[in-house]
């Protein structure tokens, strides 16, 4: 069994085994005098497990390392998120370390915004690997794979939504405000999939133009 899991490893290109385990250092420094200890196995749980099956999903279903990339950018920018539960990234300390003025302010924001950012980038990042995918594994033309991709986007956002709204009602209890990132706007989930959608268009035309 070892054997075999080695060889699996070893059949991945290096690039593809050198971000997973940066993934993992990743998580692992993410978790260091980690401030929200409840809450970590909920953020964190499903990118570890998804660590560990990457090797295997590979072998299975091969991805361009163009592919795993915007796979493994995604993943890092939620396990940032993932560290203080999205609600309290102190983006604003750190801008006002670097340059003297915070990111809200410059853009009149009300309500911590790194969330959106990722729900951004689950469009903007996963549609090539997805639109690969369909084309390569799926037999999809390279013009219908976007367009596969795009709605997936869309269904995947939705489903995303509906299972962090089931999972804190049974695991996060008093603390499903915090642990959702809703922060008080009862349109947080519709806008979360509007951008995730607004992040997709754009990587929709993105993929398009360079194909032509």
């Amino acid at each position: 069994m070892i054997s075999g899991a080695v060889a699996v490893w070893k059949a991945l290109p290096f690039a593809q085994r050198r971000m997973i385990l940066l993934l993992l250092a990743a998580i692992g420094l993410a978790n260091i005098a980690q401030p929200y200890p409840d809450l970590a196995p909920l953020q964190h749980g499903p990118t570890v497990a998804l660590v560990v099956a990457a090797p295997w999903l590979l072998r299975r279903w091969p991805l361009s390392t163009s592919a795993v990339t915007c796979i493994w950018l995604f993943l890092l920018l939620h396990t940032l998120g993932a560290r203080w539960i999205y609600s309290y990234v102190p983006y604003d300390d750190w801008a006002r370390a670097i340059s003297g003025h915070d990111i809200s302010s410059l853009f009149g924001m009300k309500r911590n915004g790194y969330d959106r950012l990722v729900h951004f980038a689950f469009g903007a990042l996963l549609t090539f690997p997805i639109a690969e995918s369909a084309r390569c594994h799926g037999g999809l033309p390279w013009r219908w794979s976007l367009v596969f991709a795009f709605a997936a986007i869309g269904l995947g956002s939705a489903l995303y939504e509906i299972f962090e709204w089931l999972l804190t009602i049974v695991a996060a209890g008093d603390t499903a405000d915090y642990y959702n990132g809703q922060q008080g706007d009862v349109w947080d989930a519709q806008k979360d999939m509007a951008v995730a959608q607004v992040g997709a268009t754009l990587a929709f035309i993105a993929l398009l133009r360079r194909n032509r």
